[in-house]
């Protein structure tokens, strides 16, 4: 089955909890007759694969929310879902706040993406932008005063830029404003900012003078609507998100894995999470639906790293904070092997 990032109107979507609605979320009984995964709009599309395909096989009912990255945490910090899908490493607040609920949790990296800087098909002056010229687009002391395509390169036409891009409760938006800008956060708040990709979609679409960002399922679904502007590498190169650059880290500084944090105690308790983990983590299963959905997949055994790392409980962020962009494989690889950071102690 090929799934689509655009339309998301499958019978897993359609009993999809609203982002906050805490009231109307499906509970898990205690036989653990349901799954509930929350979070990342990019992560999603794996969410949606896997969870489909495993609720065919098992049985089990599966609901994925998209709350957003930190809204994900969120949930699973006041012990609302089993799973969080992330665009980014937990933050220490965030794991603090975890800690503090005596809510311990399971993080493993589900797959890469490469985040796009999209314009509009019709946009054919954009050839290769710099960090440098994405900083000085998106960096704060742009706001209202950066808001002609001659401003961003001289050679650039005098026309007005209409400017997409991830919400602030989004792992997209950390990254991205950590990588172009320096500082996690650090933005102009003059645009349109959605938790929905397919809003930058629209927009950047409907405009010929508009720019967006967002991870590569979503690009790469939508060729036709959008065309994705190469960035200017360290070495002059100018190189297009992709499969292929995302897994080599020649993409950069906007490639960076995704990531699954799993409720420990949940894990030993629900069987069906034990299951929905295994069969995730499975390579065969990994590979084939992560590539589906637009995304790449993780080597064969960073799938086997983390599985070993779920069955044995390992509890704790292996990523400090999140502060580090442009992850490489090996860097991946060897954070997914290598002793978790201690969490910070809950409270009695």
């Amino acid at each position: 089955m090929i799934y689509g990032v655009a339309g998301m109107a499958l019978a897993l979507a359609a009993c999809t909890p609203k982002a906050d609605d805490k009231a109307g979320a499906p509970k898990a009984d205690a036989g653990g007759a349901v799954l509930l995964i929350d979070g990342s709009s990019t992560v999603y599309p794996i969410s949606e694969a896997l969870g489909e395909e495993f609720q065919k096989e098992s049985g089990t009912r599966v609901t994925v929310g998209l709350s957003g990255t930190g809204g994900g945490f969120k949930k699973l910090c006041r012990g609302e879902i089993d799973i969080a899908g992330a665009s980014r490493p937990i933050k220490a607040e965030e794991a603090k706040s975890c800690a503090d609920a005596g809510i311990e949790f399971i993080e493993l990296p589900i797959a890469l993406d490469a985040l796009a800087v999209v314009v509009n098909p019709a946009n054919k002056f954009v050839d290769c932008l710099s960090v440098a010229e994405l900083k000085k687009l998106w960096e704060p002391a742009a706001q209202t005063k950066i808001t002609s395509w001659k401003q961003v390169r001289a050679s650039f036409p005098d026309q007005p830029i209409k400017l997409f891009g991830a919400g602030t409760d989004s792992g997209t938006f950390d990254y991205f404003t950590k990588a172009v800008n320096g500082e996690e956060g650090a933005s102009r708040g003059d645009y349109t900012a959605t938790e929905d990709d397919n809003v930058t979609i629209s927009g950047v679409s409907g405009d010929a003078n508009a720019m967006g960002y967002l991870g590569l399922a979503y690009y790469s679904e939508n060729k036709t609507k959008v065309r994705a502007a190469p960035i200017r590498q360290k070495d002059g190169k100018c190189v297009l998100p992709s499969a292929e650059t995302a897994r080599d880290a020649s993409y950069q500084p906007l490639s960076r894995p995704l990531f699954y944090y799993v409720n420990k105690k949940y894990a030993a308790e629900r069987p069906h999470l034990k299951a929905f983990m295994t069969y995730a983590f499975t390579a065969q299963h990994s590979e084939k639906l992560v590539a589906e959905v637009g995304y790449v997949p993780l080597p064969e055994q960073a799938y086997s790293l983390a599985l070993a790392k779920f069955t044995a409980g390992q509890a704790g962020s292996y990523f400090n904070g999140g502060s580090k962009v442009g992850v490489t494989m090996e860097e991946l690889l060897a954070d997914v092997a290598a002793k978790p950071v201690a969490p910070a102690a809950a409270k009695p």
